[in-house]
């Protein structure tokens, strides 16, 4: 094999977060412009990712987190990248895998996981490279951990060939190649002259106990099979048959046992094996159901999509379009999608995406919940649909003064105040369009300006809306040896849970008793719901060397917290309290 080293080297990451309750995927897009993935689940996970050879993919894996539909596929459009797909591995497991083109392999030391919150993650993925063009081999990665993982090897390498053939048995209906592991992909090619016809199975590998038997290959019209491994990688195993009656036309299909080729203008039985019959196809129109009508009822609280004949699909949400897609496989569009009038609860768009597959976008108005998907019977599903409350921000009155700053012990006292996200990267975007990178600029600045009125040097780590990596902002803070670091963003979660609300706060080592300050400040002056002060690895906390916190303002995707971070009362209410915290924990001395 040209490159050994693609089979041993394997990647393996584990990414700790506080918390490890059982959770669901509510929402995973893939960004083919930045060959970024997007997570985002119900509660707090730790994903472990492994790269494997034969063929080259990224694998990713949630524990704990449940899938409510499965085998859920996105084709890419991207240099090297084939496609991400995702089901549920085992009982509590999600497995995402980022699947490359044949022929590329990726730097596993420049994959980047990146923490948002516990239940929001990144993964950005360098641009793919030909084997060909690599002259070293990938090095595993270095005993230190890069900024936004913890890398150890506890996900042995998944280096086995997809397909084994094990075993062949030949019967009146045909050849069966027994074999294990995945579900193969093959294709056959007959000569012209009808004597020879060759099946390549792509993946495949020969076990070194495989004997090819003689028996009843002439009733078929065969003189002798020929099985060989290819000298490719990936791995092909190359099946030839020499055939004696070039009248007979040979074809192949995958069933549960291996891939059988049989002759297709015959039709035989025998005791040993199902019976293979042989029909001229279908017409393509005749094997796709016709996806007639999409349109809403029960006054705008369900969408029904109705077709001639039993469908099978798939469901999710994407948080990158703030869309409900629902993939429809063998189908195909024949009815008319409705012009909604104004006010509808969604917009609908439908499309043929391939030439057997049926897509439907719903995309909710402001405040609109999308419930689940339920095949009321086999040729129809209903979306429920379903209005939220929304509720005017109401702001407590706060009559206390702000306290009184106590003497700096070393100096002048330094906080850097840290917006996250910025620049190409929005951060959360939530209920009528809010994004977090505005929302959390607009709430630092005011914080930077209330600390400078109670003479508190605030330094910002942004001032625009430009993009900041994590390292320069912890290595801002320590230049400037603050005394202390507050990050502030905002929570997101899927856009079907506007019941999810309120305040959490995080801290890694040192900022544990200034994360509880601020959390109880924010809860008295703004009324927001609690959601606990939490330990999390954040890059930003976890490498400041002074007391550092991360505050989450509240969830863009909740009704009561996104009508309140849509008001600039609140967010200048929402300054007032961190800034109070803040200085509640100088005065004990810090």
């Amino acid at each position: 094999m040209k490159f050994p080293w693609l089979i041993s080297s394997f990647l393996s990451v584990c990414l700790l977060s506080s918390v490890a309750e059982a959770a669901s995927l509510q929402s995973w897009r893939f960004d083919s412009s930045a060959n970024r993935l997007y997570i985002t689940t119900d509660g707090g996970v730790q994903p472990k990712a492994q790269l494997i050879f034969n063929p080259t993919r990224l694998v990713i894996d949630l524990p704990g987190v449940s899938l409510d539909t499965s085998d859920l596929g996105q084709s890419v459009s991207s240099r090297g990248i084939k496609e991400v797909r995702i089901g549920q591995f085992n009982d509590d497991t999600t497995r995402i895998v980022i699947e490359l083109n044949r022929g590329y392999t990726l730097d596993p030391q420049q994959v980047r996981f990146k923490g948002v919150s516990p239940s929001q993650w990144t993964v950005d993925l360098p641009t793919p490279t030909p084997i060909g063009q690599i002259s070293q081999p990938v090095a595993m990665p270095p005993t230190s951990p890069p900024p936004e993982a913890t890398i150890s090897a506890k996900v042995p390498p998944l280096s086995a060939p997809n397909t084994v053939i094990e075993g062949i048995e030949v019967t009146k209906a045909g050849i069966q190649l027994l074999t294990k592991g995945d579900r193969p992909e093959i294709s056959l090619q007959q000569s012209p002259a009808g004597d020879i016809a060759t099946l390549d199975i792509q993946g495949a590998t020969v076990s070194s106990q495989l004997q090819t038997p003689d028996a009843q290959l002439k009733q078929l019209g065969v003189d002798r099979v020929e099985i060989h491994q290819l000298p490719s990688d990936p791995p092909k195993t190359r099946v030839t048959l020499r055939v004696k009656d070039t009248s007979i036309n040979w074809r192949s299909i995958v069933n549960w046992q291996g891939v059988i080729i049989f002759p297709a203008n015959k039709t035989a039985r025998n005791v040993d094996s199902p019976p293979v019959v042989v029909s001229p196809p279908p017409r393509i129109s005749d094997t796709l159901a016709s996806i007639q009508s999409i349109n809403l009822a029960n006054n705008g609280s369900q969408l029904f999509i109705r077709s001639d004949r039993a469908i099978d699909y798939q469901s999710a949400w994407d948080q990158g379009t703030q869309a409900y897609w629902v993939r429809i496989n063998q189908s195909r569009l024949v009815g008319q999608i409705p012009q909604l009038p104004p006010g509808s609860p969604v917009a609908i768009t439908a499309f043929q995406e391939k030439g057997d597959t049926v897509v439907v976008w719903v995309r909710p108005a402001a405040g609109v919940r999308i419930g689940n998907v339920n095949q009321v019977t086999p040729q129809m599903l209903a979306l429920q649909l379903q209005r939220a409350a929304v509720f005017p921000p109401t702001l407590p009155k706060v009559n206390n003064p702000m306290p009184e700053v106590p003497p700096a012990r070393n100096g002048r006292v330094i906080v850097v105040v840290d917006p996250g996200h910025g620049g190409r990267d929005p951060g959360a975007i939530g209920i009528g369009g809010i994004q977090e990178k505005e929302i959390v600029l607009d709430i630092s600045k005011q914080v930077t300006s209330l600390l400078q009125q109670q003479g508190i040097q605030g330094i910002l780590s942004r001032t625009d809306d430009s993009e900041i990596e994590l390292e320069p902002r912890v290595s801002l803070a320590e230049r400037v040896n603050a005394t202390l670091f507050v990050s502030i963003h905002a929570n997101a979660i899927d856009m079907s849970r506007p019941d999810v609300n309120g305040i959490e706060t995080y801290y890694f080592d040192k900022g544990e008793n200034l994360a509880r300050v601020i959390h109880r400040s924010i809860l008295e002056t703004t009324g927001a719901r609690d959601r606990r002060v939490r330990q999390a690895r954040f890059y930003v906390i976890r490498k400041t060397s002074m007391p550092s916190v991360l505050v989450e303002v509240g969830f863009v995707t909740g009704a009561e917290d996104a009508a309140k971070l849509s008001d600039p009362a609140y967010r200048s209410q929402m300054a007032n309290a961190i800034v109070r915290g803040i200085i509640q924990y100088l005065r004990q001395g810090y």
